[in-house]
């Protein structure tokens, strides 16, 4: 566990995303594989689970939102999610949520949307489709936190799986590049805070060559 800024982060375990929390809001809490972990890391921060109000999903991935029918039902949580993610769930379309990798289901969950333009906390949600349809991330004017949108290293989401796009890919990271973040916290792997736009602009370079 880790803490820079306002977000305390907790890196992934095995396959799962790395989760985030802000204020009262827990992004991305993983596949369900490691729950235990979760709830220690989140201990180790200095927080209760009651502490934590609501859920935001950067999209509908299972390790990123496998976790969320255990911590709604043992917590109340509100779950919040692009509209065009929420559909892939209420469709129960196990490879647009990669649910079949897992050997699971999709889960009934009471979903709540997340549009352009709406606010977590001081975060912005900005929609970046291209990973899915309904991908977003969250910026504050100084952090971004990117989903499996862009990575540290200048790296970026696949756009191979259902609902991905290497056009709307391409127009995200483009757009993620004209915000000027400095502090970048990805989905998976190391976050960044330093050399930010840098890394930025090397996967604008990548991925205009695609």
């Amino acid at each position: 566990m880790d803490k820079v800024d306002d977000i305390i982060i907790i890196m992934g375990k095995g396959r799962d995303a790395n989760t985030y929390i802000i204020g009262d809001a827990l992004i991305d809490p993983g596949s369900g594989e490691n729950i235990d972990y979760l709830k220690e890391e989140i201990k180790e921060a200095g927080l209760e689970m009651t502490d934590i109000k609501k859920i935001i999903n950067t999209h509908c991935h299972f390790d990123h939102m496998g976790a969320d029918k255990q911590l709604q039902d043992e917590y109340g949580y509100e779950i919040y999610m692009h509209p065009l993610d929420i559909k892939s769930v209420q469709e129960k379309d196990i490879h647009a949520t990669v649910a079949a990798s897992y050997g699971m289901e999709v889960p009934d969950l009471d979903i709540k949307e997340l549009n352009e333009g709406d606010k977590i906390g001081d975060y912005e949600v900005i929609h970046t489709p291209g990973h899915t349809r309904g991908g977003i991330c969250l910026f504050n004017g100084k952090s971004l936190i990117s989903g499996d949108t862009i990575f540290s290293g200048g790296n970026f989401g696949r756009t191979d799986l259902p609902t991905g796009n290497i056009k709307e890919m391409k127009e995200s990271i483009l757009k993620i590049s004209e915000l000027d973040a400095v502090q970048l916290f990805s989905g998976h792997g190391p976050y960044a805070i330093s050399q930010v736009s840098e890394q930025i602009s090397l996967a604008v370079m990548i991925a205009s060559r695609l």
